[in-house]
């Protein structure tokens, strides 16, 4: 059962609330409503925010004054609170979703419990004023703690907090910590389901924060991507994200659209297939190999990520026998089985690529078959595929596999366009539409071309008048009829940019996925610098200001992360075949990624360097790249490109073992009783 306290309250992000009892406890500006602002409206810093509510730092404006809070909370119950305003500090404590809150002769009663609340200046009762600091401590009565112990403890509480959270410096500027901070601070409780939930924003999700649904809502390829980024936060906390979408999935294995308190479950749609990839690439970061990687995350998820994919083919067939985006018709939902709704599966709501497109009863689909749709889907099969292997499943994962070869097969014959070099989404009459999007670049992803074939699509589909440019990967390309710059209209998304890149990357496509990489981290860190956000969308025109409700790009928006999660790539990538680490060029560092086997921290600076828990891994020159890197506790293997030395340490105690690389690809294994130096023949 979850207990302590959090800023679990939906509504509001000045904030903690003490679970199980309800006691909850706000801070805001005297004379301005109490919870008077939105990440939209109002935010001026996000400060850290640790995974279990220890520690909490965010400082926001409203009626014309500003307010910095630290809180430091947790699973305890003890809180101990500064705050500080520019125009004084209201604090006020009442009960939250039904409990009952009264003053009790100088303390408060919540429930059967007594909580002693003292504060810097005397004061009782439920609604407290300040003139402009308040150091509180809210414990239950006859706690040690007092007022007097609040700078210490929370300068304790941050020092502890911040030494094992995921850092970045350098060319990666602060985007660890924006990325942590767009996952944790959207951690919220839902009353209703008893449990913790991680929606993509808070804002977005609840009415009273000018949001669309009651107080939760969960998408299912939002939910996804968060618990992407959230494994670069805590294995732990990742695991919970990717399973909170799964137990909405219906009988048949589809995973909803949506499903959320006020507005409930769309039972006519899903969204687009990217739990495998997801799960498993978080799976792969979660350790340097299978044998301290999350098992248990792919355990949990793969019955229902199984199902899932196992119900696209059945249920949206379109055209020429591909997959389709589609809507079911559902009994009481009028708008439920029409073209709207399709869209809306496709998670591209307005996307120019569907501008001349019908609805098709008979297939309860488009009459469009959409090639990122299709690429999705054997991308799933391979990351199931995978999955399955590791489980033991060895059955599923051959029937997967063949699954797989044979709609890589079907579909690169069908959704390739000799005419224009590439795919093309394909039309009922047998023609390819015009239209060009990233997901034209999925294909990659499902390892559908040969690799020529792969490279002249990218360079075709990344020059600046289409997909290139500065910002890069607009959702619709900038030549195309139906660009205008506009939320699936030719904004960058991070999750569109994620998959293209990934796709790039699995072709080594270094020279095209690299420069894309460095300008989306270029847009991600503008936005946080500037305004403390990490954006739903960004804009694909320079000195646009997206800020305003009615740009339709909410401002924390824990999907992206992912414009860091790719940038962090470029220095550490866990892939299929292990680990590949690599100097970006310029002077960076990643600390604390958390792995089952430590903190992972890669530094590049004059060499490129990887340490777990504060021990050297490998040393190498900037030329040398690392790939397929795999440490056990017996063996490390591996192969090393390019040019330069590297040192390595063997498991054990072992002194480091020197490669000289010398251009040809260098595999090398290291066992645990390996001690000398080794300069020439490198035991592989």
């Amino acid at each position: 059962m979850t207990t302590g306290w959090n800023t679990w309250d939906v509504t509001t992000h000045t904030g903690m609330v003490h679970l199980p009892s309800g006691l909850r406890i706000r801070f805001g500006v005297p004379g301005a409503p109490l919870d008077g602002f939105t990440w939209r409206d109002g935010l001026v810093r996000l400060g850290h925010h640790s995974v279990g509510g220890e520690y909490a730092e965010v400082t926001v404006e409203a009626g014309g004054g500003r307010l910095h809070l630290v809180m430091a909370g947790g699973p305890g119950d003890e809180l101990y609170v500064r705050a500080e305003g520019s125009k004084g500090v209201l604090v006020v404590l009442d009960g939250w979703h039904g409990a009952r809150v009264t003053a009790d002769g100088g303390l408060v009663r919540a429930g059967d419990t007594l909580w002693q609340v003292d504060a810097s200046t005397p004061a009782d009762g439920l609604e407290l004023e300040f003139a402009d600091q308040a150091d509180l401590y809210v414990a239950p009565h006859g706690a040690p703690g007092s007022a007097r112990d609040v700078g210490r403890e929370l300068a304790r509480r941050r020092a502890q907090a911040e030494r094992t959270a995921p850092r970045s410096e350098g060319w990666l500027g602060e985007a660890a910590w924006a990325a942590t901070r767009a996952v944790t601070w959207n951690t919220i409780y839902a009353p209703d389901l008893g449990r913790v939930l991680t929606p993509t924003s808070r804002d977005f999700v609840s009415a009273q924060r000018k949001g669309f649904y009651g107080t939760w809502a969960l998408h299912a390829w939002d939910t996804f991507f968060t618990g992407l980024v959230a494994s670069t936060v805590d294995r732990d906390y990742a695991r919970e994200i990717f399973g909170q979408i799964l137990p909405f999935a219906d009988a048949s294995g589809m995973i909803p659209n949506r499903v959320s308190d006020e507005r409930g479950t769309t039972a006519d749609r899903s969204q687009p297939p990217v739990g495998a990839l997801t799960v498993h690439k978080a799976y792969l970061a979660g350790g340097l190999s299978d044998d301290t990687r999350d098992r248990a995350l792919l355990a949990g998820t793969f019955p229902a990520l199984l199902a899932w994919h196992d119900w696209w083919p059945g249920a949206r067939r379109g055209p020429h026998g591909l997959l389709t985006w589609g809507s079911d018709p559902v009994a009481d939902d009028p708008e439920s089985a029409t073209l709207d709704r399709a869209k809306r599966e496709s998670g591209l709501d307005d996307s120019p690529m569907y501008d001349d497109v019908a609805y098709d009863p008979a297939t309860r689909t488009m009459n469009l078959t959409d090639v990122g749709l299709v690429a999705l889907h054997i991308a799933d099969a391979d990351a199931l595929a995978a999955i399955a292997d590791v489980l033991g499943k060895h059955d599923v994962a051959q029937r997967l596999r063949d699954e797989a070869a044979a709609a890589r097969k079907s579909a690169d014959a069908l959704l390739w366009d000799p005419g224009r070099g590439g795919y093309r989404n394909l039309r009922a009459d047998g023609t390819h539409d015009p239209h060009v999007s990233p997901t034209l670049l999925y294909p990659l992803l499902a390892a559908m071309p040969d690799a020529g074939r792969a490279a002249a699509l990218a360079a075709r589909l990344l020059r600046p008048e289409t997909l290139g440019g500065d910002p890069p990967l607009p959702s619709a390309a900038r030549d195309d009829p139906g660009y205008a710059a506009t939320y699936w209209r030719g904004r960058i998304w991070a999750p569109m940019a994620f998959l293209a890149i990934e796709g790039l990357r699995r072709y080594e496509l270094t020279e095209a996925s690299r420069p894309l990489v460095g300008a989306l981290l270029r847009l991600f860190l503008a936005e946080w610098d500037r305004h403390s956000h990490v954006r739903e969308n960004y804009p694909a025109t320079s000195g646009e200001d997206v800020r305003a409700f009615q740009a339709r790009s909410d401002g924390l928006m824990a999907w992206g992360g992912l414009l860091a999660y790719l940038a962090y790539g470029e220095l550490a990538d866990a892939r299929q075949d292990g680990w590949r680490f690599a100097h970006p060029g310029e002077p960076a560092e990643l600390a604390n990624l958390p792995l089952g086997d430590g903190l992972l921290t890669v530094t590049a600076g004059d060499r490129l360097t990887v340490t777990l828990d504060g021990r050297t891994l490998l040393d190498a020159a900037p030329g040398v790249v690392v790939t397929a890197y795999r440490r056990t506790a017996e063996e490390v293997t591996g192969i090393a490109h390019g040019s330069g030395d590297l040192l390595l340490s063997p498991p054990g105690a072992g002194e480091p073992v020197r490669v000289a690389v010398t251009g040809e690809p260098r595999p090398f294994r290291l066992h645990r009783d390996d001690r000398h130096d080794n300069d020439g023949g490198m035991p592989a």
